[in-house]
């Protein structure tokens, strides 16, 4: 029980007054001021003032057991001060003294002789001067009491705890009540923690993004899984070409991985497998199946994938540059199905730009930088670097096409690395920050990352060197260089505007390479990035700086002829590079301006939360929802394509149990591809053979069997190591072996086979 109430028995006692008759002790009687005391109505300054509260009402307690000790002792000899006989007055200025004794009045505090210390002291007033000592006698006979207390009752605390012990004893029978006791959740098992955390993934935002890519990418290409064991999407010959590719680098690494450049085609050429872009990545997937049907599925399954990794990788890097949900996507469809790609849709090597954005959003995240919000050195991760530079070597290894521009820009991001790591180290020597830059493992991660990349592009680059030269370069790259109004027109396979450019694409020399639109909606979003997103001035000016680089540089030689922009950077790279045609850096021209409109995108999404925060509930309507998708179905709009999908030709059943070297008639440089198609079921050595660019040996083969079956050409094919000529009807008419079928052989020493109406054979030996 605490001091700052009475006890029950005390409250019970009532305040005791001196019987009728009796006349007070002289010690209560009132007396003149005498030295060293104040008068009445003097106001007292010697005392500090009781505090309100708790303090009046211990001192109103102590009154009250005074009280009932002076009700009890006999009063002592009249003048003398007894227990229960004190005098005092009343403290404070404007206080009239009492009348007679027993008088008060109303409203005021009990004054007068008649009125003893302990009663002002119960009513809440001052005590004089003198009696503090007995105040304080009192209170700490309180305090030393409560201290017995607690003495004690921790004493009976601990002979509790003595007497009752806190563990069951061991050999003690069950408590049977133990079984209504609460208990404990069992923590989960590992297979429990990773299927949540399976669930989890399988939840996220990035997995959304993934079937989202995936869906998109199968009916933005539609009908490319429509009828993937037959057809090829855009045309029947690059195509075909690079479905076998993918197929030898398959049977190349389980049979031969040494003789990997040493292709099956343009026999006997050396380094024939590197004619082209390699695909190299693609390799696991060129081990499973054989034959020109898997080699067609594999191809169209990888067509699509290649759309989706470019929604995927566009999505990854602008959302962690900073802009949001919907600004993102936005960026990652205009990237990944901009109309001047319906144009590369015959070419995997150029489709299969998604590692490009998906590296650098790795690299990104992993060194903690972000456009929006700067640097942030606490979401530095080594794993995330480590990644990136993987996926930068596998996006090399696909082909030199975009492999080349791709090391420029990641020369670039090493040099701000280099550069930008001690400016920010010096910044925080002055700010006296001892946090580091970057940590030791993410400078490991860069070091070796960046080891492997230039490794592996050198690697693959050794074959291609050896390839024999093709023509000059600035010829090349002059013939392939587009004008400025290319940037407005789009290619014939875009169903929203293929028609209406139909007059201005024909005026271009070569259509193909030349048609750059990337959309008038993300020209239009671009723009109005510029004055309005979610990027700062300053980084909206060097994007816009990096765009116009972008751009001079695809114009290739139409730009003050290309000296000092594309040649110094391309013209000196031999032509089985595959960077002689200057249009396919369009891909970084899309790529920021894809970033330029995810900027204005989610800007009006901003707004639109913003002006929703007003409402109730704070939350956006469905028709501001559906207005902040407007950018996005705009962008939409102008993916639609149609795109041809052509049936492929039936491979004759000869090659498929025919391993002897092969020349297929017709040959040409747009029909060998097909052959080369047809030989992924044995890989039998074929003379047949269309790259990236002609090589001098194909064009002497051509010329040298134009006469075929005659004297001249049979010797030549067997001086060549050829031993089989098959001639297919269907293909030949029109060409220069239309009648080749028909002409008599006996003579030349060479047997003849019909082994279908579509199929001769001709055997050498």
């Amino acid at each position: 029980m605490t001091t700052d109430q009475p006890s029950p028995s005390e409250a019970a006692i009532p305040e005791q007054s001196p019987p009728p008759g009796v006349e007070p002790p002289a010690a209560a009687t009132t007396k003149p001021a005498e030295a060293g005391q104040k008068s009445v109505g003097e106001t007292k300054t010697d005392l500090e003032p009781v505090p309100a509260g708790s303090g009046r009402r211990r001192l109103g307690g102590l009154a009250r057991r005074l009280i009932r000790g002076a009700g009890q002792a006999p009063a002592g000899p009249q003048g003398s001060e007894g227990p229960t006989a004190f005098t005092g007055k009343i403290k404070g200025a404007g206080v009239t003294p009492a009348g007679p004794a027993g008088s008060s009045r109303i409203g005021a505090p009990p004054t007068g002789p008649a009125v003893s210390e302990v009663e002002r002291a119960a009513a809440g007033l001052d005590v004089e001067p003198d009696k503090q000592t007995d105040r304080d006698s009192a209170d700490q006979a309180k305090k030393a009491d409560d201290a017995g207390k607690k003495v004690a009752g921790e004493k009976k605390r601990k002979r509790q705890k003595k007497a009752l012990p806190d563990e069951r004893p061991a050999d003690a029978p069950p408590d049977p009540w133990s079984a209504f006791a609460a208990t404990t959740e069992r923590a989960p098992g590992r297979l429990r923690r990773a299927l949540r955390r399976v669930g989890r993934a399988f939840r996220s935002e990035y997995a959304l993004v993934i079937y989202a890519g995936l869906l998109l990418a199968v009916a933005l290409t539609w009908p490319a899984l429509q009828y993937p064991l037959h057809t090829t999407p855009h045309e029947l010959f690059d195509p075909a070409r690079q479905a076998w590719q993918i197929a030898w680098t398959g049977h190349a690494l389980l049979t031969d991985p040494a003789q990997l450049w040493q292709s099956n085609a343009f026999y006997p050429e050396h380094n024939s497998f590197a004619f082209g872009d390699s695909l190299l990545g693609y390799a696991p997937a060129g081990l499973l199946g054989d034959g020109p049907a898997a080699a067609l599925l594999r191809y169209n399954i990888l067509f699509v994938l290649a759309h989706a990794l470019l929604f995927i990788g566009g999505y990854a890097l602008v959302r962690q540059l900073g802009a949001g949900k919907t600004g993102a996507t936005v960026a990652a469809v205009a990237f990944a199905f901009a109309p001047w790609r319906l144009a590369q849709e015959g070419h995997l090597d150029i489709v299969s730009a998604g590692g490009i954005p998906l590296a650098l959003a790795m690299l990104a995240r992993g060194h903690g930088w972000t456009i929006r919000w700067g640097f942030r050195p606490a979401r530095r991760h080594s794993g995330w670097v480590a990644a990136g530079w993987l996926v930068a070597a596998w996006q090399v290894s696909l082909g030199f096409s975009l492999g080349i521009p791709f090391a420029y820009v990641l020369v670039g991001v090493v040099l701000l690395i280099v550069l930008g790591v001690p400016l920010r180290w010096w910044r925080q020597r002055r700010r006296k920050l001892k946090r580091p830059v970057l940590g030791w493992r993410v400078w490991i991660a860069d070091l070796l990352g960046v080891m492997i990349v230039a490794c592996i592009g050198a690697l693959i680059a050794i074959p291609y060197i050896r390839v024999p030269a093709g023509g000059p370069a600035g010829d090349e790259i002059g013939f392939f260089s587009a004008p400025w109004r290319s940037l407005l027109i789009a290619p014939a396979e875009s169903r929203v505007w293929g028609g209406a450019h139909e007059v201005p694409r024909a005026a271009l020399g070569w259509p193909a390479e030349m048609t750059l639109l990337p959309g008038f909606a993300l020209y239009a979003l671009a723009l109005a990035g510029l004055v309005f997103s979610v990027w700062r001035w300053w980084q909206r000016l060097i994007l816009v700086a990096g765009l116009a680089v972008s751009v001079i540089l695809t114009m290739g030689t139409s730009f003050l002829g290309g000296k000092w922009t594309y040649l110094p950077l391309f013209g000196h790279y031999p032509a089985s590079f595959g960077t002689r045609i200057p249009g396919r850096l369009m891909l970084w021209v899309t790529l920021l301006l894809a970033i330029l409109a995810a900027g204005a995108a989610a800007e009006i999404v901003r707004r639109a939360e913003q002006w929703a925060s007003h409402r109730i509930p704070p939350f956006p309507g469905p028709w501001l929802r559906l207005a902040t998708f407007v950018p996005l179905l705009l962008v939409l709009a102008e993916t639609i394509n149609a795109t041809p999908h052509p049936v492929q030709p039936d491979q004759p059943s000869t090659m498929r149990g025919d391993s002897s070297a092969t020349l297929v008639l017709p040959t040409a440089a747009q029909g060998d591809q097909i052959a080369m198609l047809w030989s992924t079921t044995r890989f039998q050595p074929l003379a047949n053979g269309s790259g990236g660019f002609a090589a001098a040996g194909q064009a002497e083969l051509r010329q040298s069997v134009a006469s075929f079956p005659d004297q001249a050409s049979i010797d030549y094919l067997r001086r060549a190591g050829v031993q089989t000529v098959i001639l297919v009807r269907s293909r030949v008419a029109g060409t220069a072996w239309e009648e080749a079928g028909d002409v008599p052989v006996d003579t030349f020493g060479i047997r003849r086979e019909d082994v279908d109406e579509d199929t001769v054979v001709f055997r050498l030996n």
